[in-house]
């Protein structure tokens, strides 16, 4: 069994487990496993179509499986497999969910980069450029 690391949002749908052992000889099928052990996060994962959601970023062993085979990406008994939801802005509580709750995700998108994070990032550059003089 392969080992499927769980962010902290998804962690209440696994009865808050960080980590989940599940069976399956490619990473679509330790993910079907892992949401027939953990039906609640079916709906976290995959759009009405079955498909994993777009926000959804799934690594084994540290690389992302959009560059490997995708859900058919093999996957062996020692291997680690980490889902790491996408981080973006939120929606009020108007709209009936969390703020920070992977529908939210879903209705604004992913932003890798707040504008504050960005501003930062750039005063980093100049700070690094002053010092070293360029």
């Amino acid at each position: 069994m392969a080992k499927i690391l769980i962010p902290t949002p998804l962690r209440p749908y696994t009865d808050k487990q960080d980590a989940v052992d599940a069976s399956g000889a490619t990473v679509g099928e330790l993910l079907a496993d892992l949401t027939r052990k953990h039906a609640g996060l079916k709906a976290h994962l995959y759009n009405e179509q079955g498909r994993l959601r777009s926000f959804v970023n799934v690594y084994v062993n540290d690389e992302d499986i959009r560059y490997l085979q995708k859900e058919q990406t093999p996957v062996a008994a020692n291997d680690t497999v980490s889902i790491i939801p996408s981080v973006a802005g939120g929606a009020g509580p108007e709209k009936g969910y969390d703020p920070f709750s992977t529908a939210a995700v879903a209705e604004k998108g992913s932003y890798p980069f707040s504008a504050r994070a960005t501003r930062g990032i750039s005063s980093c550059r100049r700070s690094a450029s002053t010092v070293s003089g360029s």
